[in-house]
């Protein structure tokens, strides 16, 4: 018995050496990585140089009580658990879910920086989009201008610069577009109601002629699918490869980093696909349809 007992009072020493060992790895880690050192992290967690010395001074086996364990990582910007080895990631909670979910202002325009600065960041992915409107990077001068001179702040000219970097990516052939839209916005579209009352009919034509020409030009770099709305809904959404998904709720994006959260967006998008009642190499027949109809 007295073996025994020997033993695991032995196995608790090491358990003890090895978790010191990585609480100190991880404190030095932690100190290099924010540039700072040994008397900061005293100053910043009120204790003496030397008790942060005993921490991390090598073959040291002290633990830090809890209370010093949370100043440390409090000074330092990582979490508790990740100190004491109890996870593999550094980061506080609440960084966590900073970091995978973002809040950011909409401009609403086609000349928004922030759309722009993730159009960039995705460049080589595919980028998947169900827009509000029309996709703003096909349309016409003529609507844009109609459509964005009573928005403050962008001119319906920055719109337009925006939209044509925006084309010259698919041009370059940098990221392939799908996109998919319900099929009573471009019914709308083209009788000139709802959202688009006021809009003239020869804006209304150039743009759906727009439309089927860039649709037939970069099939299947760029695939449009209509959905209908009866039978399946969708917010307006933007997936950036698999590195940021948003949605758009009206004066803010809500924008994902975190790969469940892009996952089950892209699922959703590949049911618009599945369900399009237009499939893309379709589209642009249905467009010069419409088109011939405005009157």
């Amino acid at each position: 018995m007295a073996i025994v007992n020997k033993s695991a009072y032995l196995m608790a020493i090491m358990d003890k050496r090895q978790r010191a060992a990585l609480f100190r790895e991880r404190l030095t880690e932690a100190l290099e990585v924010a540039g700072s050192n040994r008397s900061a992290l005293a100053r910043a967690a009120g204790v003496n140089r030397s008790t942060v010395s005993q921490l991390l001074d090598e073959g040291a086996a002290r633990m830090p009580n809890a209370h010093l364990a949370a100043e440390c990582a409090r000074a330092l910007g990582v979490s508790t658990d990740w100190l004491l080895g109890l996870t593999e990631r550094p980061e506080r909670p609440g960084d966590v879910i900073d970091a995978a979910v973002q809040m950011t202002t909409a401009a609403r325009t086609a000349s928004d920086d922030q759309l722009l600065g993730w159009h960039r960041e995705a460049a080589g992915y595919k980028i998947r989009h169900v827009p509000a409107t029309l996709p703003d990077i096909f349309k016409t001068e003529n609507v844009m201008r109609w459509e964005y001179a009573a928005f403050l702040g962008k001119t319906p000219d920055q719109a337009i610069r925006a939209m044509r970097d925006r084309i010259d990516l698919l041009y370059a052939g940098l990221s392939d577009y799908e996109i998919a839209m319900p099929l009573h916005e471009l019914d709308a579209f083209a009788a000139g109601v709802g959202y688009y009352r006021g809009l003239p009919a020869a804006a209304r034509r150039e743009q759906l002629a727009r439309l089927a020409a860039t649709a037939e030009e970069f099939y299947p770099a760029l695939r449009l699918y209509l959905f209908d709305a009866r039978r399946v809904f969708s917010a307006p959404i933007s997936l950036f490869g698999p590195r940021i998904g948003v949605i758009y709720v009206g004066h803010f994006y809500l924008a994902f980093r975190e790969s469940a959260r892009i996952r089950l967006l892209t699922q959703h998008f590949d049911g618009l696909v599945r369900e399009a009642a237009v499939e893309a190499r379709d589209t642009a027949a249905h467009l010069r349809r419409l088109e011939s109809e405005v009157r």
